[in-house]
């Protein structure tokens, strides 16, 4: 038995990649000597060196642009880009050259590409640090998507992940960091498209994410435990591809719905979701589904706004007490 954090997993499954498969190699912004702004890749520098633990400038257009490169040639890079957010500044690198390179190459070329980066508030950090952008990369056809919600998940996920030969957008949540997991074994492997049950319920179902899932789990054990009320709570792990036939069974199986993001309302990745569950199990459910999300306002840095913004566990039951019961 091993006891990791969400942080020393990351770490670890970059470590397992490189030892095994000399063509990965870690590339971004204070990644190597740093040890990179949340401490989450300490020691790799250390052990693989500066031709594999590659600092760069403050450029994520290099940063991207340079993996894109590495990958077209036959490496299969590692690449953060420190906060989400900043996606934005290299979003046609990533959307118009990486997911595309494949199809437009009639598939002659493979981008065997994972990009890193914090995503997802609860830090404090303000409207440009703390943004959670799943939903942006869900839509573009030729990325995978990835947010994991333990520290086994993050090993797990990130294994498939490097050995896939497409480009992923690994989003590791900012809040999860600290959290700590006891595995059985470190050597793990989770296949893409594999949602996994955190919580066994025949009441409701409630669907999450990263942060969300969690928080989500802890809310279903208050309701078990205080107000008879059992939900399933089914952790997504990744939303391309997606894991629909799981989602099919646990709806069909209890009647009632409820996704649970930490995206703004409009056009979050529940609003897919919930089209789904009404396109494949309508004749099952009992009830409309139920979407909790951050409002569609940027996400305020003040402690007590922000945490009025995110949907909490206090309000996650809440919510399912009033859609299960009609409290």
């Amino acid at each position: 038995m091993a006891q990791l954090t969400y942080r020393e997993s990351v770490s670890l499954s970059i470590a397992q990649a490189m030892r095994k498969d000399p063509k990965v190699f870690f590339i971004g912004e204070d990644v190597g000597a740093a040890g990179g702004v949340f401490k989450a890749t300490v020691g790799l520098l250390d052990e693989f060196g500066k031709d594999r633990v590659m600092d760069t400038p403050i450029s994520e257009q290099a940063i991207l642009g340079a993996a894109m490169g590495a990958a077209m040639a036959g490496l299969r890079p590692i690449a953060e880009i420190m906060f989400s957010d900043f996606l934005a500044v290299c979003w046609d690198i990533v959307a118009n050259q990486i997911a595309k390179t494949c199809y437009m190459s009639d598939g002659q070329i493979n981008i065997p590409l994972v990009i890193r980066t914090a995503n997802g508030g609860g830090s404090k950090f303000g409207a440009q640090h703390s943004q959670s952008l799943e939903n942006w990369s869900m839509m573009i056809p030729g990325l995978k998507v990835v947010a994991p919600s333990s520290p086994g998940d993050v090993l797990g996920l990130m294994n498939s992940a490097v050995n896939d030969p497409d480009p992923v957008i690994f989003y590791e949540h900012k809040s999860l960091y600290a959290s700590k997991e006891e595995l059985e074994s470190t050597e793990l492997s989770i296949p893409l498209g594999q949602a996994n049950i955190l919580h066994e319920g025949s009441d409701i179902t409630i669907i999450g994410l990263a942060l969300m899932a969690q928080r989500a789990k802890k809310a279903a054990v208050e309701l078990k435990e205080k107000h008879n009320i059992n939900a399933k709570v089914l952790d997504l792990r990744t939303l391309v591809p997606l894991d629909l036939q799981s989602i099919k069974s646990a709806i069909n199986e209890t009647g009632l719905a409820m996704t649970v993001e930490e995206n703004p309302r409009l056009c979050g990745w529940g609003a897919e979701i919930s089209s789904l569950i009404t396109e494949h199990c309508f004749s099952n459910l009992k009830g409309p589904v139920t979407r909790l999300t951050t409002p569609h306002v940027p996400l305020p840095s003040a402690d007590i706004l922000e945490d009025n913004t995110i949907p909490s566990v206090d309000v996650i039951v809440k919510e399912v007490i009033k859609k299960v019961k009609g409290e």
